[in-house]
């Protein structure tokens, strides 16, 4: 019988909160909770999150991540920077049409071109907003804008007034506003509530502030700026010192009730806020923070590893909530504590977030009733076309290891998700290696269904096999990266391969898991060329990007 928490070392509201949600949790009620609390979750994976060096996303990948954002009940999907590209625009206007619940976003700087582009993407959305964005700090106005304070301060109201003739719901964003004049950023926020923002973003654009000074500002914000009592503030934080997290949540503290994030936390440099750690740690932290959000949070691995497949960035094993060792208990210790009552070592249930709770073992003699299921626990929702070649490639896996380990499935699936629909896929490979040099590789792949065979020798048979690709590919990338590292244990253990590439100031990565390091290798570094080629179909220009 668990015993009951000391509640006195609790503030009172949080007691009261506490108590209240104990009782209802007891008699299986939801807990009633003051809709003021209530924070919007505002996804920005596939916005600032596509900006990551290498990790752009398809128009199928992204349809496919606003409906995964959907299923988990975000609030708001920012899809993309609609004039950025051809590609950005569609991008938005295709998850206008199919998204239903969720707020469909774009992004737009102050210009006039840039909010009509914006609102034409948004049009065919049931709930549609545009976000609208300036610089404010000093810095940024001097050498990015070169504009004048009062210049900027124009464009403020010119622009989101603009925006407000369109839309009715427009987000206002001061760039770089932990870094800027505070009597500055409470005019620029006076501005954009007069002309007609709903909700105004106070960005931690370059992860600069610290959690008590970003509370503050929102403090000083809502208490000094006429009109703030009827917006929404919104946090948007960057990692660069590893605060955006504490940051975020400090930004509640001090009134925010929206939350920028994304998926594992991609985003420009170190990235973004991510979605999963600040959503549980207000689910976990109740007694601290009585904030709540309306994600099913049993979807967040789904969502993880579904970005982690897409964009060719692994999810580090150690990584909160959703890496591979969140929930593994190796110590003897831990392991007694677990088996007597899993509280003493886990804060959270793993189904709560979508992970499997166990490692159970897959053989060759599974059947595809069984490895559904197992696809179930650990996240995945495959169509049957899907479904049938995952059970095909499992089958070809358990044929070659004793043991299939849940880790050998989600490197199998996710090896699947990621370069399905490449135009360039490796076919066959063959590679001479051993103590007598040059090592050889004889590579076939297909472009666009059409057979190329050529062969090279290298200095090792990684080389060849880089080698034998740029032959039947012929291309001008860099390798920038390229690791490797066993999903599992054992000798018969998958590699998972990771390659890097930058071609022309653009990067792209790759990859690719498999019994066979060297094919694992061919692999990641064709799904690498692949991305890469895709990225080169974009035709913004680099200044469009904007970090917040």
């Amino acid at each position: 019988m668990t015993q009951e928490p000391d509640l006195s070392k609790y503030p009172r509201e949080a007691r009261d909160f506490q108590m209240t949600q104990s009782a209802n949790d007891a008699q299986g009620v939801a807990p009633v909770r003051d809709p003021k609390d209530r924070v919007i979750v505002f996804d920005t994976t596939m916005r600032d999150g596509e900006q990551s060096p290498g990790a752009s996303m398809s128009l199928d990948e992204k349809l496919e991540l606003s409906k995964i954002l959907e299923d988990m009940r975000v609030d708001v999907i920012e899809a993309g920077f609609p004039i950025a590209s051809n590609g950005d625009f569609e991008a938005v206007h295709k998850i206008a049409q199919i998204v239903t619940e969720s707020t469909v976003c774009g992004l737009a700087r102050a210009g006039v071109a840039d909010i009509e582009r914006c609102a034409e993407a948004i049009k065919p959305a049931k709930r549609g907003r545009i976000h609208t964005f300036i610089s404010t700090s000093p810095v940024h106005m001097k050498w990015k804008l070169q504009m004048e304070p009062e210049a900027v301060l124009e464009a403020v109201s010119r622009s989101v007034a603009h925006a407000r003739n369109l839309c009715d719901d427009i987000e206002w964003s001061a760039e770089d506003a932990t870094r800027t004049e505070r009597d500055f950023l409470r005019r620029c926020v006076e501005a954009a509530i007069r002309a007609g923002a709903k909700t105004i973003n106070v960005p931690d654009t370059v992860g600069y502030t610290y959690p008590s000074e970003y509370a503050d500002i929102f403090r000083d914000l809502i208490e000094n700026v006429p009109g703030a009592d009827n917006v929404i503030f919104s946090t948007h934080c960057h990692n660069d010192l590893g605060l955006a997290v504490a940051n975020s949540l400090s930004g509640l503290q001090g009134g925010a009730r929206q939350i920028e994030v994304a998926i594992n936390g991609i985003g420009e440099r170190a990235g973004n806020a991510a979605l999963e750690e600040v959503v549980m740690a207000l689910r976990v932290r109740g007694d601290r923070l009585a904030f709540y959000t309306g994600v099913e949070t049993q979807h967040i691995t789904r969502a993880s590893r579904y970005v982690s497949a897409i964009t060719g960035f692994p999810v580090q094993f150690n990584k909160a909530i959703v890496g591979k060792n969140a929930f593994a208990h190796e110590a003897g210790i831990h392991q007694d504590g677990m088996l007597k009552n899993a509280e003493t070592y886990e804060i959270m249930k793993p189904e709560d977030v979508g992970q499997g709770a166990s490692n159970l073992v897959m053989g060759k003699h599974a059947g595809r009733a069984g490895f559904r299921e197992k696809l179930k626990e650990l996240g995945y929702e495959l169509g049957q076309n899907a479904l049938n070649e995952a059970f095909q490639r499992f089958k070809d896996l358990a044929d070659k290891k004793k043991h299939v380990f849940d880790d050998d499935i989600i490197a199998l699936v996710d090896d699947a998700l990621a370069s399905g629909a490449d135009r360039i896929q490796v076919k066959h490979l063959r590679v001479i290696a051993g103590t007598e040099g040059p090592q050889q590789a004889d590579l076939t792949v297909t472009v666009d269904g059409v057979e190329k065979s050529d062969s090279a020798t290298g200095d090792g048979p990684v080389d060849a096999v880089f080698n034998a690709i740029h032959k039947v590919v012929p291309h001008e990338a860099i390798l920038r990266l390229f690791q490797v590292h066993a999903v599992t244990e054992g000798t018969d253990a998958q590699a998972q391969v990771s390659v890097r590439l930058e071609e022309e100031g653009r990067i792209a990565t790759g990859q690719a898991a498999d019994t066979d390091t060297l094919t694992a290798s061919a692999k990641a570094y064709v799904n690498a060329l692949n991305n890469l080629f895709a990225r080169k179909e974009k035709t913004a220009p680099d200044a469009l990007a904007s970090g917040f």
